[in-house]
């Protein structure tokens, strides 16, 4: 065991551990509350591109698993949290060679959360019956996929969707480029006038760009692209996984989320079959901070120096302990 610390309600343990994955071994930690266990656990999935176990990307250190998975201890509850394919830890494949994250796919990812599922239910300080699923953004796409696959002993008790769409891929990325380009500093939005340039069809016409590629990454612009997971990500509808999520669900997405819809929440009420509750959380946006105004991407470098919104903490582990009977 490598480090203790306090953190919220009580003490954790947190234990390096790997992930047997499908072509390299995935670098974890396992997150232990204070006592004894066997635990309640969880497994928690970050967002998009390279993001390591934390959901730490390159300049943008966005700590929400961390976050998440210390708060989940002070409830009792135990977590696994993993360095993506091709990140961190996880760089290498198992025959020494290294590995691109932009050559994984969004259904690899999702296969991904079904080995950490079995990896954390296997351990012996966690009870194996009472597991979760976490995911933020990219991560609740691809843990509600993983629910809805899931049969048996490895049936998850319960799904947590931290700013989840409940919209095929494309509509969310037309509808980002809707919600964005009002909220751009005003010399850009100048410039996009003068020259004419209407974004959400510049959008539109990238996927069909995407759409037609073959490999696994490919250059669009001059900048190399995960073209494959492009192509499954902007033709996967969620809502045909929402829709065989029969255990109970916690959906939140922020009122200033500018990169999926908050009214998807109405949608994943509406879809999913088990018990669901949802929480429209005002003021956050994408990266779970309080937002100023109606908020902007050029916001995200002073929100990220703030720590995950303390409410949105308390109501994910609160939920996931009531759940898990922790």
């Amino acid at each position: 065991m490598n480090r203790a610390a306090e953190q919220g309600l009580g003490a954790y343990v947190e234990v390096p551990m790997t992930v047997p994955a499908a072509d390299r071994d995935l670098a974890a930690t396992l997150t232990l509350p204070a006592g004894d266990g066997p635990f309640p656990a969880a497994v928690l999935v970050g967002g998009s591109g390279p993001i390591d176990r934390d959901s730490n990307a390159p300049r943008m250190p966005l700590g929400v698993m961390r976050d998440v998975a210390h708060s989940l201890a002070g409830h009792g509850v135990a977590s696994l949290r993993y360095d993506k394919r091709g990140v961190g830890g996880s760089s290498r494949r198992r025959d020494g060679s290294a590995g691109d994250w932009r050559e994984a796919g969004l259904f690899d990812n999702a296969d991904d959360v079904t080995a950490a599922e079995a990896a954390l239910a296997s351990r012996p300080e966690v009870d194996g019956d009472r597991v979760l699923l976490v995911g933020h953004s990219e991560g609740a796409l691809l843990v509600a996929h993983a629910a809805a696959a899931s049969a048996g002993a490895q049936r998850p008790a319960g799904v947590v969707l931290l700013s989840a769409s409940a919209q095929r891929g494309d509509a969310v990325l037309r509808w980002q480029a809707e919600v964005i380009v009002p909220t751009l500093p005003r010399p850009v939005r100048a410039m996009l006038r003068l020259l004419r340039v209407d974004v959400v069809k510049k959008v539109a016409a990238n996927h069909e760009k995407l759409r037609r590629t073959t490999t696994d990454t490919a250059r669009l612009g001059g900048r190399k692209m995960n073209a494959r997971w492009f192509r499954e990500y902007l033709d996967h509808d969620p809502r045909g996984d929402l829709a065989r999520l029969d255990m109970p669900v916690l959906a939140v997405t922020g009122a200033a989320d500018l990169q999926v819809d908050p009214a998807d929440l109405a949608e994943i009420e509406r879809i999913v079959p088990g018990p669901v509750t949802t929480w429209t959380a005002p003021g956050l946006s994408h990266v779970l901070r309080r937002a100023r105004g109606v908020g902007s991407l050029s916001d995200y470098k002073r929100q990220i120096r703030e720590p995950v919104d303390a409410e949105l903490l308390d109501r994910v582990a609160t939920w996931a302990a009531d759940v898990l009977q922790a």
